[in-house]
């Protein structure tokens, strides 16, 4: 059984990782384009690092929305299941309950 918790666990794990990711996830990416724009005056090697650095960018871009959206998501679970567990406590009051597993029990 998944509880509060292991939401709450989850989502923050996502988000750590959307905030670690958002700073470490392109730190190479201005002496990548450098290196490439040097590169692409004498060798093909040049453009293609110029592509990888451009499809890393947006990799990381994905994986950002993703861990985003989980975050949020749990968030919304979270915060949803709450009011259901509220609204369920506030309508049922257990001593009512417990007089009809009794009469169930006695027929």
């Amino acid at each position: 059984m998944v509880t509060q918790k292991d939401l709450a666990a989850v989502g923050d794990a996502a988000f750590k990782l959307r905030q670690r990711l958002g700073t470490d996830g392109d730190h190479a990416k201005a002496s990548t384009y450098e290196a490439a724009g040097s590169l692409k005056k004498d060798f093909a090697l040049g453009g293609a690092l110029s592509t990888l650095a451009d499809k890393w960018h947006d990799q990381v871009g994905t994986l950002l929305d993703a861990c985003a959206h989980i975050s949020n998501h749990l968030d919304y679970t979270q915060n949803a299941h709450a009011e259901d567990e509220y609204w369920i406590a506030t309508q049922f009051k257990f001593a009512q309950l417990d007089k009809g597993f009794e009469e169930r029990a006695q027929h």
